[in-house]
C-alpha cells in the first residue's frame, strides 16, 4: 500500500509518500515540504495571519497534487500545535478544507505525545524497558513515558523552540536577567507534571526526537544525516551544558553556519537548548538518544494496524 501523510507542524509542512506491507517496515518513498514556519505567522491576538494561511493552503493544494502523481491511495492529513493553538483555528482549517478540499485534522497534544512515543517505541522494540520520550517541536514540547507500545503518561507543553524565539528572541538575543526568566519559566513549566514520569521510576531508556533534538546532538558531535538513519547518535547533557554559553555569544549568522542547523532555524537553536537542557536536569538524564521515528511515523504505524498490516 502507498500512503501520503500531510503533517502541517509549526515549522514545516511535510508530505511523506511510504510504502507498506506485512512485516515490513514503513519505506519513505517521496518527501515534499516547504518551511511554512506557521508559530511566527502569528498576529498580535495569537491568530494565524492571512500570509501563514495563503501559505499554509498553498502547500496544502500542492502536497494534494503530489500525492496524486506518486499514487498514494489514501492521504492522512494533520495539523499540530500552531493551528492547534491559534485564535482563528477553525478559520484556517475550513479555509484550506474549501480551497483544496484537504481535510486538516488538529491532533491533540497528547495524542502528538502518545503517537510519537509509539513510534519510538516500534523502532527501539521491547528491550528499550520502560521507556521515555521527549519531543521538541516548533510549537510544543511532548513528553510520554511507559512499558507498552500506549504510553502510561503523555502531555504537552507550550515550550516548542519556534513559540519561544518569538516570544522571547524577537528583537535578539535576549539580555541576561531575561534569559534567566526564560531559563525559570521553562523549567517551572516542565518540572509541574515531572513526577507523572519520574513516580514509576527511572526509566530504562530515554530518547529524543524532532529537528531541534537532532541539530542540537549535531552540535555536540553526532555523526550528519548523511551516514544514515540506522547510524546510533545521542546528545549527552555534559556536551549541551557546555555548548550553551558558545551558542548565546553567537551572532545569528554564525549559529545558521553551525553543523545540522538550517538558515531558517538558527534563531530557534538557542530557545531549543534550553529547554533540552532542562528536560535533561529535571528528569536527570545524562544522555538521549536519538530516535530517527517521530510523529508521521506514529501516524502511519497506527494507521497500518488499523489496516491489518504486522511490523516488525
Amino acid at each position: 500500500m502507498r500512503l501520503g501523510v500531510l503533517d502541517i507542524g509549526s515549522n514545516t509542512g511535510h508530505l511523506l509518500v511510504v510504502d507498506a506491507h506485512g512485516g515490513a517496515a514503513p519505506l519513505p518513498a517521496f518527501s515534499h515540504k516547504e518551511p511554512l514556519r506557521l508559530a511566527e505567522h502569528l498576529d498580535d491576538s495569537g491568530a494565524v495571519t492571512e500570509a501563514g494561511i495563503e501559505a499554509l493552503t498553498e502547500f496544502c493544494a500542492s502536497a494534494l497534487v503530489v500525492a496524486e502523481d506518486k499514487g498514494c491511495e489514501e492521504m492522512l492529513a494533520f495539523a499540530t500545535s500552531a493551528v492547534r493553538d491559534s485564535a482563528n483555528s477553525d478559520l484556517v482549517l475550513e479555509h484550506v478544507r474549501s480551497a483544496t478540499g484537504v481535510a486538516l485534522e488538529v491532533l491533540p497534544g497528547e495524542d502528538e505525545a502518545r503517537l510519537t512515543f509509539l513510534a519510538v517505541r516500534r523502532w527501539f522494540g521491547w528491550s528499550a524497558g520502560r521507556l521515555a520520550v521527549f519531543d521538541i517541536g516548533g510549537g510544543s514540547l511532548e513528553i510520554a513515558g511507559g512499558k507498552d507500545e500506549a504510553p502510561d503518561v503523555a502531555w504537552s507543553l507550550p515550550l516548542g523552540a519556534a513559540r519561544l524565539a518569538r516570544q522571547w528572541f524577537a528583537d535578539g538575543m535576549p539580555d541576561e536577567e531575561t534569559m534567566r526568566a526564560l531559563r525559570r519559566q521553562i523549567r517551572g513549566d516542565i518540572a509541574r507534571d515531572a513526577g507523572n514520569l519520574l513516580r514509576p521510576g527511572t526509566p530504562d531508556r530515554a530518547a529524543a526526537t524532532s529537528k531541534t533534538f537532532r541539530s542540537l546532538a549535531r552540535i555536540c558531535g553526532a555523526a550528519p544525516s548523511t551516514e544514515g538513519h540506522l547510524v546510533p547518535r545521542a546528545l549527552s547533557a555534559e556536551a549541551l551544558g557546555d555548548w550553551i554559553p558558545k551558542l548565546v555569544a553567537m551572532t545569528p549568522e554564525a549559529l545558521a553556519h553551525l553543523p545540522g542547523v538550517s538558515p531558517s532555524r538558527a534563531h530557534q537553536i538557542v530557545p531549543g537548548a534550553l529547554v533540552a537542557e532542562a528536560v535533561m536536569d529535571i528528569f536527570d538524564l545524562p544522555l538521549l538518544e536519538i530516535c530517527p521515528w517521530a510523529l508521521r511515523e506514529g501516524v502511519i504505524l497506527e494507521r497500518f494496524d488499523q489496516l491489518g498490516f504486522v511490523h516488525r
